[in-house]
């Protein structure tokens, strides 16, 4: 009997280093089919694309938790069209970029992007737009490099509220088994999400099949475990206290429908920057810059046509 116990529990603790072998890993092969080019970065190779006109102003986009640089591709065309130089690239974790090994903590991030300018000769005046997750990492690096920043816009952004489901807590809070639980049922649990949200059209091409494959590659679950336990326990209000003594527009837009990123937000916003714009989007969920682009894109007008 307690061999047997002791059995079930060595097969269920090697259950993770299983299926991290049998998922697919993020190679030369895997990145045959990637667009854009690729930038050696300090802690790792980093996948990302420019859109639009060459002399245009230049606009950052950073991605959230788990759906890579792909997110903003109903929003790519609106932005080109209004002169815009985009920038788009994928989180490390995601999509084609590496899978390198530590916290991924605010400084983690805020060393990509950073690196990731520098190697493309970009010294200021940046638009820079943050989704979700990249709320939070738009926000640090605003307040760490302002003269670097010629205007800010969040979109959905962590840092100010964020609810996780009582699932993600657990993973979050519980070093061990919630670990064990992220690594081998995670996948499940986010493709069982994209399943129930594919009810809503997106306007970007299979977005809901993108996102599933995600969940396929080594490294993604350990890279969003990771998140949930370092970036996303991030308050951003000190942080919203600096760029409040700036000069830098910073504009937040928020959906009505969002159970991921609740209203509560707005309140704080404005408590700690009474410069802030803000915006509601009617009936949008957290996935509104594929489910409701031109809202976005209509909330977003005004403000970065301002000189």
């Amino acid at each position: 009997m307690i061999w047997g116990v002791v059995a079930v529990l060595v097969v269920l603790a090697g259950l993770p280093l299983v299926l991290y072998f049998l998922r697919k890993p993020m190679n030369d092969a895997a990145r045959r089919e990637a667009p854009g080019k690729f930038a050696q970065l300090t802690q790792g190779k980093t996948h990302y694309q420019w859109h639009g006109p060459k002399n245009g102003p230049v606009m950052v986009c950073v991605h959230g938790l788990t759906t890579p640089s792909y997110v903003w591709d109903a929003l790519i065309r609106p932005f080109t069209t209004m002169g815009f130089r985009v920038l788009t690239y994928d989180l490390y974790g995601r999509g084609y970029s590496d899978r390198p090994a530590g916290r991924q903590d605010c400084l983690f991030f805020l060393m990509q992007l950073e690196d990731l300018l520098h190697d493309q000769e970009i010294d200021g005046g940046i638009i820079l737009l943050g989704y979700s997750m990249g709320g939070t990492i738009a926000t640090c690096y605003a307040a760490q490099h302002p003269d670097m920043l010629d205007r800010l816009v969040l979109l959905a952004p962590t840092g100010l509220s964020y609810r996780p489901s009582r699932v993600a807590e657990f993973m979050r809070k519980v070093p061990v088994l919630g670990g064990w639980l992220a690594r081998v049922m995670g996948g499940w649990l986010i493709r069982k999400g994209i399943v129930a949200e594919s009810e809503t059209p997106s306007e970007v091409l299979d977005i809901y099949k993108k996102q599933a494959k995600e969940t396929r590659y080594r490294g993604f679950l350990p890279a969003v475990l990771s998140s949930m336990r370092n970036i996303l326990r991030t308050d951003t209000a000190d942080q919203h206290r600096k760029i409040a003594k700036t000069d830098i527009p910073v504009l937040a837009i928020w959906g009505e429908d969002d159970n991921v990123i609740g209203l509560d937000g707005m309140g704080r916003l404005a408590e700690l920057n009474r410069k802030a714009r803000q915006s509601e989007i009617a009936n949008a969920p957290h996935s509104m810059a594929y489910t409701h682009p031109k809202a976005v894109i209509k909330a977003m007008q005004e403000f970065l046509r301002e000189v």
